[in-house]
């Protein structure tokens, strides 16, 4: 990964950028994390279950952050 991009090739800022990739990867985390949480109540292990429902909600929560920050930097 280069560290001289800046927004020239993308028209994005890095930082920016950064929050936008954050957030996603926090949504796709979470979403993921959903088929983990069926795969081990399938399996009838709630504390793994528990763990990854623990692990969603973080990545929610880094979701929503991302979110708040790169509206107020897209706003403001």
């Amino acid at each position: 990964m280069t560290t001289t991009e800046a927004g020239h090739v993308t028209g994005t800022k890095d930082k920016v950028y950064n929050i936008l990739w954050f957030t996603e990867a926090c949504l796709s985390n979470a979403l993921r994390l959903e088929t983990y949480i069926e795969d081990a109540d399938r399996d009838g292990d709630t504390e793994l279950a528990d763990f990854f429902r623990r692990a969603q909600g973080e990545s929610r929560k880094g979701a929503e952050q991302g979110k708040e920050i790169l509206s107020r930097r897209l706003t403001g």
